[in-house]
């Protein structure tokens, strides 16, 4: 039995030795991660295309070109709030209820995350607010995900940018002179 035992640990100790000897191969250098916020044109122009076929299914009512934009989980989160899934974005698109809806957007940065990517942008939506037109300004966040070859947006995320009351345009005076001295000044008045 000791035999065995001797045998037993002779042999577990020729192995340890024997990995001792070949040790594992290090590891790979890791490349430097590239800076992933990116504004270079192609990555821009390569989603600004993406953002355009979207804008375009929406203002011509096309289902299955919105169909090829919007992944099957994408989740839309409106500048008001409202949470939309993919299927009701495509109902919203068939029903056609707004006639006046138009999109614009606009690309500015992108990040690429392996297989995802994030854009962010402008837009600008035109569509009907109690029977009264009206012009949506903001900025948006797109999530999107690799697909067969592909970018297909999971996310969307909007933010209404609101207008300062102070830069209404004021009201015009109709005065000769840009300011009223009261002494020196021609008025009615004064003759």
């Amino acid at each position: 039995m000791t035999r065995n035992l001797a045998c037993i640990f002779a042999v577990l100790l020729s192995c340890s030795a024997a990995v001792a000897q070949n040790p594992a191969p290090a590891p790979a250098p890791t490349p430097a991660q590239p800076n992933v916020t990116t504004t270079e044109s192609s990555d821009v122009s390569e989603f600004q295309k993406i953002e355009d076929a979207w804008s375009t299914a929406v203002n011509q009512r096309d289902q299955y070109a919105l169909e090829l934009v919007l992944s099957p989980l994408f989740v839309d989160v409106s500048a008001s709030g409202d949470i939309t899934t993919r299927n009701q974005q495509l109902a919203q698109v068939i029903t056609g209820e707004d006639k006046t809806l138009h999109y614009e957007q606009r690309v500015i940065t992108v990040r690429r995350l392996g297989e995802i990517a994030v854009a962010n942008g402008t837009y600008v939506m035109r569509h009907k607010v109690n029977s009264a037109q009206v012009d949506e300004k903001g900025v948006f966040t797109h999530v999107f995900e690799r697909l067969h070859g592909g970018w297909v947006c999971i996310n969307s995320q909007r933010t209404m940018l609101h207008e300062d009351p102070n830069t209404k345009s004021k009201k015009q005076s109709n005065a000769e002179t840009p300011f009223h001295i009261p002494l020196f000044s021609r008025g009615e008045k004064n003759n």
